[in-house]
């Protein structure tokens, strides 16, 4: 599948004071995806075709990201959250199904704790609970060796500058280094990613998610008893994920009011929607279409 011939279309879409890029296809019931770090709309391009046979699929390049608005501030998860519940309404919906992976997941957790009436149907790919994840930063020691870049990123500028001097190498080693199903990716793809990421102002804006998890907002949020997520929930979880590690799939009962189905895709890491398309696209398939 190429870009070019995928019968998609590309539009920019007014939300909370900015304007995010968005991929779409389909009609029906809305279903938007939204990506991780270091991505952008590309990372679902295996599901676009095959959810847009049903609903009407919507992939935005999250704030800061390829082509969206990329402005000084605003990326919190309060903020993040209000860009998607804009894109909703802007788009003429009262609510959606929402997936995400990665730091598309966290903003997900969070649209679901603070605006459960935005939402049908909530979906987790290999991401998170972002009250979870912080408890687990300051308390487990395997999250914290593997989240190291984490606390890298915190150093004001020279992470972006580190990056930009070895792009190519990162995204290799990020995507294809992290990967269980090192086939996945191609050079194309890495290329892909390597573009975008090397549009103005898309690194610092990518490790700002980073820096803002650590406010003292989020930290004080993170030891709180949890909003529940009332929505039905369905959680995908690669089990060789070597970014998260298996705890953070542990215990997310705490975390829900509503239906949720845990399930794990074995042989597959972080990135599992491109390292497992046809498992992920078969199980979001069947449980978005539930009545």
């Amino acid at each position: 599948m190429t870009v070019e011939d995928s019968g998609w279309h590309h539009q920019f879409v007014e939300t909370n004071r900015i304007r995010l890029h968005c991929v779409m296809q389909g009609e029906g019931d809305l279903v938007v995806l939204l990506h991780g770090f270091p991505e952008f709309w590309y990372s679902w391009r295996y599901q676009i075709p095959v959810l847009a046979r049903h609903f009407k699929v919507v992939v935005p390049d999250l704030r800061g990201y390829n082509d969206s608005d990329k402005p000084e501030h605003g990326y919190d998860l309060d903020t993040l959250s209000a860009d998607i519940r804009g894109l909703i309404e802007n788009l003429g919906y009262a609510r959606a199904h929402v997936v995400g992976h990665d730091w598309g997941g966290v903003i997900a957790w969070h649209l679901a704790q603070r605006f459960p009436h935005y939402l049908d149907r909530l979906a987790i790919l290999n991401a998170p609970h972002p009250q979870r994840f912080i408890q687990e930063l300051a308390s487990n020691l395997d999250q914290m060796r593997r989240s190291w870049y984490f606390f890298a990123f915190q150093v004001p500028g020279l992470p972006e500058w580190v990056i930009q001097q070895n792009l190519k190498n990162f995204v290799q080693d990020f995507f294809r280094g992290q990967a269980i199903r090192k086939g996945a990716f191609t050079a194309e793809d890495t290329q892909m990613y390597e573009a975008a990421l090397s549009k103005p102002g898309v690194l610092a804006a990518a490790l700002k998610y980073h820096r803002q998890l650590f406010s003292w907002q989020s930290l004080l949020r993170s030891w709180r008893s949890p909003e529940l997520i009332t929505v039905p929930t369905l959680i995908l979880w690669g089990e060789e994920d070597a970014l998260l590690g298996p705890k953070l799939s542990e215990g997310l009962e705490a975390f829900m009011a509503g239906p949720f189905k845990l399930k794990f895709v074995p042989h597959c890491g972080h990135w599992i929607q491109q390292e497992a398309p046809q498992t992920v696209n078969r199980e979001l398939l069947s449980f978005l279409q539930q009545s």
